[in-house]
């Protein structure tokens, strides 16, 4: 594990949070707890050397340039976040981890414990952390031996290990500082004499008496633990909070409860799992921040009589504000990440439908906002319809995420059949009514075509996780039902708005086209987009079924296309009921379609078997120069183990990010050789089909869909997160590191 080994309080929170707990759009701390601890690059030497690539910047200052032999001075860490980032206390709370520390020391020179400034509170759902989110430092006593001779030069040097944080995510940081004191008189530098004095004021002040403190199992709430602190009556208290240092002794997330028994402060709070076995060392904070340092022994603590309730606070109290926050946050993001996923590919060809409509519209501003909110609407309503599915499988305790509907190849394969419909209206096979029918009936169809065509660009716009999103959608999962189906709205008012756009401002309407003959020609040209769109399913569906399937569902979509032919005939010779064919052979066609997969469904290891699945034992020999293997749990832990170099990623066959990327930067053959000269091992987690183990773990990393791109390196056993947008050289600059 190294020396950022992870507190067992943390490990217990991890295991006792349900699922969607873990997927927080705070994916800044349970990112501290599943991301790797990777050596960092950050360098500092002295006290005057800053960095502007590390979250949290270091120097290491000593109060004396000169100490005197046998006496003590003290060195200074000084820890400076960036906006938006922090670090974390000695005991970092539900998830973190605190600072490591590595002296090297001249001979005889030692260092004492060091002292942390009073801690913060950082509620994010119901994770209590214990942070610092300012400028700081940590107090360290350096300890001079008195056989020294003035003039003696001492070389002092520490390699710091932290963790900084921010609410999108976390970065394992390193720098190793140093500094060369000289054996001397002990007077302090007066250049920082100034900054000690104030270091010094935010430590807490250390309490003169010692507490008691005693566990008590209650009936009704459990085991819980009561500590009682001399403190004067006279004392003020505002929102005070006990920060722990002993780690898990306590919850850090539960209620505390303050009350005053004449000269003493009794703390009543739930316990945690590890019985301390040596004094309980705490932190208390008071007025004004000010916090009191203090041991406690085991005793006993007599049962509140008449106390005077002072405070309690829990995260459950401080919950509605945190939720907020998340709501807010998360809300923009999948705004934002909405109108991205205009210009990604899985959604650009669906776009291709409203060009003609709003050509079509330019001259007239009150039939454009009118379809304009009726498509906001279609997308809106798809966008949280497929939420609350999310929702309501995840509670009754299936495991799907983002695109789910896409697994199934019943879903495709009426996908199919629609665009196909599409494709071949749009290159003039048939005519739909809206399109030449009288000026009232094409009103009412405008608004109708609108919105189901908004249903439609969100049906399929959903396979894309593009930027934003995968923060945006975790909270989601978080949140309250009625906060999280408004994300899933706000994702679908993204995706909708720049038609919006364009529907309330005639003036970018009025730079569009004219509607002319044009139009047609143009209309023509848009059946290719779909068309490619449909053959992106066909292919999706050789991925998904076997190739008896494949046929089969060929043959549905071109039973309905000959029916949608004789439609376009009979509309042509001017006949009677001219949609009696299409209607019939839709019907069929749908009826098949939904029995078509479950006739020739195949699994995931005879679905890949034609292309060397990575699971086969012919695979096993064929990609043994590539190193290629299917995802696996326990042979990515066995893996690590060995100190292998690994890449993981998940991706499905219906995911065109995913496929751009593989493209560009995985299956290429530079990032191969460059990959098999560094023994790197790549290993595949297909979701195509959906898989409840493939989904928990993208759970647990913040993610509820694909693309999820992972690295570790060697020596490492917690994953470094890759952006979901690969560049050729992503993959080939992480060997070159």
């Amino acid at each position: 594990m190294g020396l950022l080994s992870m507190p067992t309080t943390n490990l217990r929170a991890l295991a006792a949070a349900p699922l969607p707990r873990l997927l927080s759009i705070a994916a800044v701390l349970i990112a501290s707890i599943l991301i790797s601890m990777l050596p960092g690059t950050a360098v500092a030497q002295g006290a005057a050397e800053g960095h502007s690539d590390v979250m949290i910047r270091t120097s290491l200052v000593a109060e004396s340039a000169r100490p005197a032999a046998g006496e003590q001075t003290t060195l200074a860490i000084v820890m400076q976040p960036q906006d938006g980032w922090h670090g974390y206390w000695k005991q970092p709370g539900s998830i973190g981890l605190a600072p490591q520390y590595d002296w090297q020391l001249p001979d005889g020179v030692t260092v004492a414990e060091p002292a942390y400034p009073v801690p913060e509170t950082l509620l994010i759902d119901d994770l209590m952390n214990h942070v610092y989110e300012h400028p700081y430092a940590i107090l360290v006593p350096l300890n001079i031996p008195d056989d020294l001779d003035e003039g003696t030069p001492l070389a002092v040097r520490v390699n710091l290990q932290y963790l900084a944080c921010r609410d999108d995510a976390c970065i394992p940081e390193r720098a190793t500082l140093s500094t060369r004191l000289t054996v001397g008189d002990g007077e302090a530098s007066a250049r920082h004499q100034a900054d000690f004095d104030d270091w010094r004021q935010a430590l807490p002040r250390p309490l003169g008496a010692r507490a008691t403190y005693e566990y008590i199992d209650k009936e009704d709430t459990g085991e819980r633990i009561r500590i009682a602190i001399p403190l004067p009556a006279n004392v003020k208290l505002e929102q005070p909070h006990l920060f722990v240092a002993n780690d898990g002794a306590v919850d850090p997330a539960a209620r505390q409860d303050f009350n005053r028994e004449g000269d003493k402060l009794i703390v009543e709070t739930v316990a945690g799992e590890t019985l301390p076995d040596e004094p309980l060392e705490a932190v208390v904070t008071i007025a004004g921040g000010t916090g009191l340092a203090f041991q406690a022994d085991a005793g006993s603590v007599a049962a509140l009589s008449t106390a005077r309730h002072v405070a309690g606070n829990s995260a459950e109290e401080e919950q509605a504000s945190s939720t907020v926050g998340v709501m807010l946050t998360a809300l923009l993001g999948a705004i934002a990440g909405g109108v991205l996923l205009n210009i990604m590919p899985c959604v650009f060809p669906i776009l291709s439908l409203k060009v003609l409509s709003l050509a079509r519209l330019s001259g007239g501003p009150r039939e454009a906002r009118r379809e304009a909110l009726a498509y906001t609407a279609g997308v809106i309503g798809v966008c949280i319809l497929l939420g609350a599915g999310i929702l309501a499988l995840r509670a009754a305790g299936t495991q799907v995420g983002w695109a789910f509907q896409l697994q199934d190849p019943r879903v495709i394969v009426g996908l199919t059949l629609l665009i196909s419909a599409i494709a071949f209206n749009l290159a003039g096979l048939f005519e739909l009514g809206g399109f030449n029918g009288g000026a009232q009936l094409a009103e009412k169809g405008g608004a109708v075509g609108a919105f189901w065509t908004g249903v439609l660009a969100a049906f399929v716009a959903t396979p894309c996780s593009g930027p934003f999103m995968a923060t945006a959608l975790g909270a989601a999962i978080l949140l309250p039902p009625l906060a999280a189906l408004t994300i899933f709205a706000g994702l679908g008012f993204g995706i909708a708005l720049p038609f919006l756009i364009f529907g309330y401002f005639p003036a970018l309407s009025r730079k569009l086209p004219r509607p002319g003959p044009w139009m047609q020609s143009v209309r023509h040209a848009l059946a290719i987009p779909m068309f490619i769109t449909a053959l992106a399913l066909f292919w999706v569906l050789g991925q998904q079924l076997s190739s008896d399937g494949l046929v089969a569902s060929l043959a549905v979509v071109m039973l309905l296309v000959t029916g949608l032919w004789l439609t376009g005939l009979r509309q042509r010779s001017a006949k009677r009921w001219p949609w009696v064919p299409s209607v019939f052979t839709a019907v069929i066609a749908l009826c098949l379609g939904w029995l078509v997969p479950a006739a020739f469904s195949q699994s995931a290891d005879s679905r890949n078997s034609g292309s060397q699945s990575p699971d086969s034992p012919i695979a096993d020999a064929a990609n043994e120069s590539r190193q290629l293997l299917s995802f696996d749990e326990s042979r990515l832990e066995a893996l690590r183990q060995q100190n292998t170099p690994l890449f993981v990623y998940f991706t499905a066959d219906w995911c065109v990010t995913c496929k751009v990327n593989e493209k560009t930067a995985i299956d290429r053959q530079t990032t191969r050789d460059a990959f098999q000269q560094a023994g790197v091992t790549t290993m595949v987690g297909d979701w195509t089909n959906g898989d409840p183990v493939i989904t928990a773990f993208l759970n647990r990393h913040g993610r509820n869909g694909v693309p999820l791109y992972l690295w570790y390196a060697p020596g490492t056993d917690k994953p470094r997160v890759l952006p979901q947008l690969l560049t050729p050289t992503s993959l080939t600059d992480l060997v070159a590191e």
